[in-house]
C-alpha cells in the first residue's frame, strides 16, 4: 500500500510540475521618512492576500508588539490593541516570520487593530511573495476576510527599523503601490489563469464565486472598449517515461501532452483530470469563438452559467451540459468542437500548446505557477480575489485622466478636487477649474471649455489665445445685469473684438456705458412724443391719448387700432369697379335689345357715393371710407 500511494504522491508531483522558468516577486514602495537615519526608499513585496491599494499609498508609524512577536495568536490574549486614536496615524505592524502561516499573521494583526502588516524576514535571501497556504485545513474562511495590504521587508531592513524602535525613536514608513502595474495608456489589458475544477475546496470556491460578482464589472469595461480580457488555464504535461501509466492515461489528453490533477485527489473516484483539460479547453474555445462575432464578454456568463448548472457533485460536469449552456448564449456550438479538435490525436492542440507558451513569462513577466492569478497590463495581481479589490487594481491600470467613471466612485477612491480644488486654478465666477481628478489622484490640467483649450502651467492661471466662446469668461468681454435685464458685449462671433450692445458705448471688455437716446435725440422725435431714457433702451410715450408707433416714431389716434385697414377699402373699390365693367359688358353684347338699365344695388351704391363728397374733384379722399356703412 504504501508503495502504491508514493508512485501516487510521485507522479501527482510531476503532473503539477510546470516547464522551467521563473516566478516574478511583485513589490511595492516603502518609504521610510523618519527618523533621519533610516529616511530612504526601498522595496517591499507584496503578499498574495490582502488588498494591496492599488492605485494608492498608506502612512503610518511601526510598531514592534512586547509580545507575540510572531503574531501567531491572537493579541486579544494578550491584552493588546493597535486601534489608532482620533489624529493619529495609523499602526503598521512588525511581525516575525516563522512558526504560523503568513495569512493567520495578517489576521491577528487585522483584529488587532493594525492598519496593515509588515513582515520580517528570518534570513538574509532576497523577498519571496507570501502565499495562501496550500494545506486543506489551513482555514481558508478567514484567508478570505482578510482586508488589511501585507508586505515581506528584508531582515537587513527589519533589524534597523527594530534597532530605532527599541531606541524610542519613531519610524514613519509610506506603503505606496501607485506605480506597481503598469499604466502606459487609457486601455487596460488583463488576464484571468483560472479553472473550471469546482471540487478543489475553498480555493476553488473562492474562485466561482469572484467571477459571478465581477462578471457585471468586467462585462461593461469590455463593452465600452475600456479593458482588453483574455482567460487563460494551466496545463502540464506528464513525463513521457509515465505516458502509457494509469495516472498519466486518466489525467491528461493527447498522450500526455496537456494534464490536470485529479479534481478529487482521489484516482479512484469522481471526475478525472482530462475531464478538466476538456474542460478548460472548452472555455479557452468559447472565448474565442465568441470574439470572432464581437461578444468576447459573453465568457462570464458562460463560465458562471457553467458552474450553477454543470456542477461536479451533480454529475453534471458534462459535455452534454456545457452544450445546453452554449445554445441558451446563441453561441456556435460546431465552431466550438472545431476548435477544441481531437483530445486522443497523438499530436499538439494548437490551443493548449499556446497557451503553455504563454504561461512561460517574458520580458517583465514571470512565470504563472499559482492559480488563480491574475496579469494586468503584463504584471501580476496580488492579493486577494475579491470584486473591489481586482477593480481597484484594473483602475490603477488606466494611464491617468482616462479613467472610466466606474474608477472615480467614491467607494473606488476618494476626489482630491473637493478640498481647496486641489491647489490647482479656478475660475470662481464662471467655475471653470483645472483641476482633475484621476484614480491615483488629481492632476492641474487647463481644461478644454466648449471646444477651446485654455493654457497654462494649471496651478496659478489659466487663459485662452485668441478670441474665445462666450461661455468662457464670456470671451472676456464685459457683462452686466440690473433689474432683470441682462447684457453683454460678446457676441457668438466675436472673432473682432467685444461689441457693446445697441444703447451702450464703451470699449466693451471693461466697460459699457448707457446711452441717453432721449437726450441725443435718437428717439421720440414726433411733436405729441414724450421721451424717457431707461437702461440700455427708451420708452416713449404720446399725449392727448394718442398711440405711439414706434416703427414710426409717430404718434396716432387710438381708435384707428380698431378700423378695418386701407386694404379693405380698396379691395370693395376694385370690387364696385368689377362689377360695373361686368354690367356694361351685359349690356353691350347680350342685351342691346333692352333700353340702358343699371341694377339697382349699383345704382342706388353710385348715388350715395355721389352724395357722400367721399372724393374731391381732384381725386383726393376727404371724408372716412367708411363712414356710408
Amino acid at each position: 500500500m504504501r508503495g502504491k500511494v508514493g508512485l501516487l504522491v510521485c507522479v501527482w508531483f510531476l503532473l503539477w510540475r510546470p516547464s522551467a522558468g521563473r516566478f516574478k516577486v511583485e513589490k511595492n514602495s516603502l518609504k521610510i521618512t523618519t527618523p533621519d537615519s533610516l529616511k530612504g526608499v526601498y522595496g517591499s513585496a507584496i503578499g498574495n492576500f490582502g488588498v494591496p491599494q492599488y492605485g494608492g499609498s498608506m502612512v503610518g508609524t511601526v510598531i514592534y508588539p512586547k509580545t507575540n512577536q510572531k503574531a501567531c495568536k491572537s493579541f486579544e490574549d494578550f491584552d493588546v490593541s493597535f486601534k489608532t486614536k482620533p489624529g493619529g496615524l495609523p499602526f503598521f505592524l512588525l511581525a516575525d516570520r516563522g512558526d504560523c502561516f503568513f495569512t493567520l499573521k495578517a489576521w491577528n494583526a487585522q483584529n488587532g487593530g493594525a492598519a496593515a502588516i509588515l513582515v520580517l524576514d528570518d534570513q538574509a535571501e532576497p523577498l519571496i511573495t507570501m502565499d495562501t497556504p496550500k494545506e486543506e485545513n489551513a482555514g481558508a474562511d478567514y484567508i478570505q476576510k482578510i482586508t488589511i495590504p501585507s508586505a515581506l521587508i528584508t531582515k537587513n531592513l527589519g533589524d534597523c527599523i527594530k534597532k530605532a524602535l527599541s531606541s524610542g525613536e519613531m519610524v514613519t514608513v509610506s506603503l505606496d503601490w501607485t506605480e506597481a502595474l503598469p499604466h502606459p495608456d487609457e486601455r487596460v489589458e488583463y488576464e484571468f489563469w483560472t479553472n473550471s475544477n469546482d471540487e478543489c475546496g475553498p480555493k476553488c470556491e473562492s474562485q466561482i464565486e469572484f467571477v459571478k460578482k465581477f462578471k457585471g464589472a468586467a462585462q461593461i469595461l469590455e463593452q465600452k472598449g475600456y479593458t482588453q480580457f483574455t482567460p487563460h488555464y494551466i496545463t502540464w504535461y506528464c513525463p513521457e517515461a509515465f505516458i502509457l501509466s494509469k495516472q498519466c492515461k486518466s489525467q491528461c489528453i493527447n498522450h500526455g501532452r496537456y494534464c490536470a490533477p485529479d479534481p478529487e485527489q482521489d484516482f479512484s473516484k469522481g471526475y478525472d483530470g482530462k475531464d478538466v483539460v476538456i474542460q478548460n479547453l472548452r472555455q479557452i474555445c468559447f472565448h474565442k469563438v465568441a470574439n470572432e462575432s464581437g461578444k468576447p464578454w459573453l465568457w462570464w456568463d458562460y463560465v458562471t452559467d457553467f458552474a450553477i448548472r454543470c456542477p461536479m457533485k451533480a454529475k453534471k460536469y458534462t459535455k452534454e451540459c456545457a452544450d445546453q449552456v452554449i445554445q441558451s448564449l446563441g453561441v456556435d456550438q460546431k465552431k466550438i468542437d472545431e476548435c477544441m479538435g481531437d483530445p486522443d490525436a497523438d499530436a499538439d492542440n494548437p490551443v493548449l500548446k499556446a497557451e503553455q507558451d504563454t504561461q512561460i513569462g517574458k520580458g517583465s513577466r514571470g512565470d504563472v505557477t499559482i492559480l488563480p492569478t491574475l496579469v494586468i497590463n503584463n504584471g501580476q495581481y496580488r492579493g486577494k480575489l475579491d470584486k473591489g479589490a481586482v477593480l481597484k487594481a484594473i483602475c490603477a491600470g488606466f494611464q491617468e485622466t482616462t479613467e472610466p467613471a466606474i474608477c472615480l466612485t467614491s467607494d473606488m477612491e476618494t476626489n482630491e478636487c473637493l478640498e481647496n480644488n486641489g491647489g490647482c486654478w479656478k475660475d470662481k465666477s464662471f467655475n471653470i477649474t483645472a483641476c482633475k481628478d484621476t484614480f491615483r489622484g488629481r492632476v492641474c490640467e487647463c481644461p478644454v471649455v466648449e471646444g477651446v483649450k485654455l493654457t497654462g502651467d494649471g496651478y496659478t492661471h489659466c487663459e485662452a489665445l485668441g478670441a474665445v466662446p462666450c461661455g468662457v469668461n464670456n470671451g472676456g468681454c464685459w457683462k452686466e445685469t440690473r433689474n432683470g435685464k441682462t447684457y453683454s458685449a460678446c457676441l457668438d462671433d466675436h472673432t473682432k473684438g467685444c461689441t457693446c450692445p445697441p444703447g451702450f458705448t464703451g470699449d466693451g471688455v471693461k466697460s459699457c456705458e448707457d446711452v441717453d437716446e432721449c437726450k441725443e435725440k435718437k428717439a421720440c422725435q414726433c411733436p405729441e412724443c414724450k421721451c424717457e431714457n431707461t437702461w440700455g433702451s427708451y420708452d416713449c410715450s404720446c399725449s392727448n391719448g394718442l398711440l405711439f408707433l414706434q416703427e414710426h416714431d409717430a404718434c396716432i389716434r387710438q381708435e384707428y387700432r380698431s378700423s378695418p385697414g386701407w386694404s379693405f377699402f380698396w379691395i370693395i373699390i376694385l370690387g364696385l369697379g368689377v362689377a360695373g365693367l361686368g354690367g356694361y359688358s351685359l349690356y353691350k353684347y347680350r342685351i342691346r335689345v333692352k333700353p340702358p338699365h343699371i341694377p339697382q344695388t349699383c345704382a342706388c351704391l353710385l348715388l350715395h357715393l355721389r352724395k357722400s363728397k367721399l372724393f374731391s374733384p381732384e381725386g383726393t379722399l376727404i371724408n372716412d371710407p367708411y363712414a356710408f356703412f
